[in-house]
């Protein structure tokens, strides 16, 4: 039996719109997320070579104090979009904050304007308490109705540029909607994340890739094999990503003192808003992002020491840039298409994965 062939990788970086640094989980950024700071991370990744950018979204800090700025998701990705020349966009949005008549107006917009280079990353959950802070109140059950609903709705405007469009569902309504004109080529492909049954039931019926934050191998490959029965229940293929961030030095234990040097300054009050953040969460990835580990050890390679401060994805690959690019082509083995990663400081560690870690795993797979 002949294997398939697979495409080449695709490595994505990250835009820090809680801020940057040295260390994180103190109460103040050391890099705040101005517009001139996320533009240098972002033309860097370009320069670098990165395929895309994931732009996450929060109504708050997620990173350091609750409180501190926070650079806004739709409007900073439109801004970096305008500086910018090749490198994509995945911008995260959560359904129920924009109607989907007019969010796919402005998503159709922005596709137009940056000549087709953005996608959606939707997130129908959300961090604890997130949604009230902005007046909203559903259960986990209703937002994953309403964006399988807001998903159908924009697909159905843009297949029919400058066509009235019906959409009578369980709680969206499009009475005689329009686009025009509709997004730039094939239009924004779809991502979505989570581990829980409702995830990968929309994943199946909606979703071009399902993004996983890192977890072992051998996990992964369990959510994998539940995700590709979702996929094939509905006549479809699945493609996967993967979520992790990176602490790469030359030496193993240069590594390792950098990962646990990341969070020594981290502030009592941050630690404590993250905690109270995953308490009692319907977010089942967050909650494993977030599950309590000796000296923060996952495996031998993986380190969770930075969801004591961050919200979310909350693991990083440690080692020298060998033993890195091992851990992403054990991963890639699986059938993972697309890694987003990230590292602290954005600037510095794009350029470091991008010179020493990619080229690694390219020669690995090839």
């Amino acid at each position: 039996m002949v294997a398939q062939s697979r495409p080449e990788p695709k490595f994505d970086w990250f835009i820090p719109i809680d801020g940057d640094g040295q260390r994180i989980g103190t109460l103040e950024a050391e890099r705040p997320p101005t517009f001139d700071y996320l533009k240098q991370v972002v033309q860097t990744a370009e320069s670098a070579g990165f395929h895309s950018q994931l732009i996450p979204t929060r109504f708050a800090n997620g990173l350091f104090s609750e409180n501190q700025p926070l650079a806004e998701t739709w409007t900073t990705a439109t801004a970096l979009a305008a500086v910018t020349s090749r490198i994509r966009f995945l911008i995260a949005v959560r359904p129920g904050f924009v109607s989907p008549g007019l969010f796919a107006q402005m998503a159709a917009a922005l596709s137009n304007i940056s000549g087709g280079r953005i996608d959606i990353n939707v997130v129908p959950g959300g961090i604890q308490g997130d949604f009230e802070r902005l007046g909203v109140t559903s259960s986990h059950d209703q937002r994953y109705t309403f964006a399988d609903e807001f998903i159908g709705a924009c697909k159905k405007l843009w297949s029919s540029p400058g066509e009235p469009v019906q959409f009578d569902g369980e709680v969206v309504k499009l009475d005689g909607a329009m686009v025009s004109p509709g997004p730039a080529g094939g239009g924004p492909r779809w991502y979505l994340g989570g581990a829980s049954p409702n995830a990968l039931s929309l994943a199946g019926r909606q979703a071009d890739c399902l993004l996983m934050w890192i977890q072992p191998v051998e996990d992964i490959a369990a959510l994998m094999e539940r995700a590709t029965t979702a996929f094939e229940e509905e006549g479809r293929t699945p493609e996967f990503g993967l979520r992790t961030h990176l602490v790469v030095r030359d030496s193993e234990d240069e590594a390792w003192e950098a990962a646990e040097d990341l969070i020594s300054d981290a502030a009592t009050q941050v630690k404590e808003q993250r905690s109270a953040q995953v308490r009692g969460t319907a977010m089942v990835g967050a909650a494993i992002q977030a599950r309590p580990r000796d000296q923060h050890r996952v495996t031998e390679r993986l380190w969770n020491g930075i969801s004591t401060v961050r919200v979310n994805c909350g693991t990083a690959i440690v080692g020298t840039p060998a033993q890195v690019a091992d851990e992403l082509v054990c991963y890639w083995d699986l059938g993972i298409d697309e890694f987003i990663l990230s590292g602290y400081p954005h600037v510095e560690e794009a350029e470091r994965v991008a010179a020493d870690v990619i080229p690694l795993v390219r020669s690995r797979v090839g």
